[in-house]
């Protein structure tokens, strides 16, 4: 039976997502990402469409790398101005009953009790339907606002990543019993309190003695997505994530990266069918083929090739404004995000990339590949996708919003539900029931949250009345 292909929308609370300069475009409403209105009619629309998820970017920092200045990043609305991605969610969970929400926020600044209880308290308003998507930081700019001279080295950040997943764990799954709160009116008890255990943790990078100020929450963790895609950033997938987000500009690219994920997860002692991996994939379709190229030429034509070099560089920490148009883009290691610039430079021997070519790919969709075609064009590709490479899925960056995931939705969702290739209906249940099956609302025995559950002791006496005062 061929698998299923799972879809998420790719956004941000912000102006120029992937696609800078395309805000300019008459039909797009990106300036609107600053009303309510906006975000929960997109949240129907992805419901429409049967989406898995909202995948919410977001950083911390201004992209100032390019021209060593944020001047580009400012003119072409390149991430900022950007909101806050957590404040968009109840809003959209109240029009919706199914859509998850993956959001993503930066560990190297978010002390954990505080966050712990942030995502406890998103779960319990979405019913179930969080995800977090765990990021170190890639921007030197992030560092500094948070009072840092710089960030941490990349493998660095990843080894206190661990530290600050063992502590918030042990919040969400180790401070409340699963069956704590009992509500027991009659005796006048709502939570057990033998129930509830403080937190203890010391290390090198986080000290905590508290206990955790939610009840369990019905996932208890959110669902876990992780992006990186480097040695460090596999081997912390193959430990935590439940869910991973790549890109790469080809199949061939992308499979022997899905192949070392699984392998990473396999390693930590988890099961690697476990993993639920999404590729980023920037899709333009429309009736035919003829006019998705149409569609994609009127877009190019509101491309910022500046915007588009202002993201690279951010996220390679390499300054593209320094380099001729027509130079060859060369590796170089640097303490930001690795696997974009490696998808230029390493990814494919045989293609040797010049500053104007990034700059044209980067523009629409971002590093991703972009699909153009007919409903019937594009799930061919898709198919091929997720056959060849092993993924489940994919993370849909917008060019035009919403209309690319209007378009989505309408056309290229029947085209793949005609082949028994997407779901015509949402399992019941939290995100990751949905991801991954009925009575899975927590996370797996083999995933090391669950090493922190527990349950009180059985007990045939109901709870003492307590005392009144003297």
């Amino acid at each position: 039976m061929a698998k299923e292909i799972r879809l998420n929308a790719f956004e941000m609370n912000c102006v120029a997502h992937q696609s800078p300069g395309l805000w300019r475009h008459p039909r797009d409403r990106s300036r609107d990402y600053r009303r309510l209105d906006y975000w929960t009619g997109l949240a129907k629309t992805l419901e429409r469409g049967l989406f898995d998820g909202l995948f919410l970017a977001d950083v911390l920092g201004v992209y100032d790398v390019y021209g060593g200045t944020p001047d580009a990043a400012l003119r072409n609305a390149t991430q900022i101005p950007v909101n806050d991605p957590l404040l968009l969610v109840p809003a959209m969970a109240n029009v919706t009953r199914h859509l998850g929400f993956g959001v993503t926020a930066t560990l190297s600044y978010e002390a954990p009790f505080p966050f712990a209880r942030r995502m406890s308290t998103l779960d319990h308003l979405t019913e179930g339907r969080i995800g977090w998507n765990v990021v170190t930081g890639y921007l030197d700019s992030a560092a500094r606002a948070l009072g840092r001279t710089g960030q941490n080295a990349h493998d660095d950040r990843y080894a206190i990543a661990d530290d600050y997943m063992e502590v918030v764990y042990k919040l969400w799954e180790g401070s409340w019993a699963e069956d704590a709160v009992v509500a027991d009116a009659a005796h006048g008890v709502f939570t057990r309190p033998e129930g509830v255990r403080r937190v203890s943790h010391t290390s090198a990078h986080h000290r905590l003695d508290a206990i955790h100020l939610s009840e369990p929450s019905p996932q208890r963790t959110p669902v876990l997505y992780q992006a990186g895609t480097s040695p460090a950033g596999r081997a912390f997938a193959g430990r935590h994530a439940e869910c991973v987000f790549m890109s790469g500009p080809s199949k061939t690219v992308i499979a022997p990266r899905v192949a070392a994920v699984r392998a990473a997860a396999a390693a930590a002692g988890r099961d690697p069918a476990e993993i639920r991996i999404f590729a980023l994939m920037t899709v333009i379709v429309a009736p035919t083929d003829a006019e998705a190229a149409a569609k994609l030429a009127e877009y190019r034509h509101y491309a910022s090739l500046e915007g588009a070099l202002t993201l690279m560089s951010g996220w390679t920490g390499v300054d593209f404004a320094a380099l001729d148009p027509d130079q060859i883009v060369e590796h170089v290691d640097r303490e930001a995000g690795r696997s974009a610039l490696e998808n230029i430079t390493r990814a494919d021997p045989s293609r040797r990339w010049t500053v104007r070519e990034v700059a044209e790919h980067v523009a629409i969709g971002g590093i991703g590949p972009v699909l153009v075609g007919s409903p019937a064009t594009v799930a061919d590709a898709l198919e091929g996708w997720v056959d060849e490479t092993g993924i489940d899925g994919f993370n849909l960056a917008f060019v035009v919003r919403p209309e690319t995931f209007e378009d989505v939705a309408d056309l290229l969702v029947p085209e793949l539900q005609r082949r028994g290739r997407y779901k015509r209906a949402y399992a019941p249940g939290t995100l990751r029931e949905k991801l991954f099956g009925a009575g899975r609302a927590l996370t797996a025995p083999d995933h090391p949250a669950a090493r922190h559950r527990w349950h009180l002791a059985p007990t045939d006496t109901a709870p003492a009345e307590p005392a009144l005062p003297a």
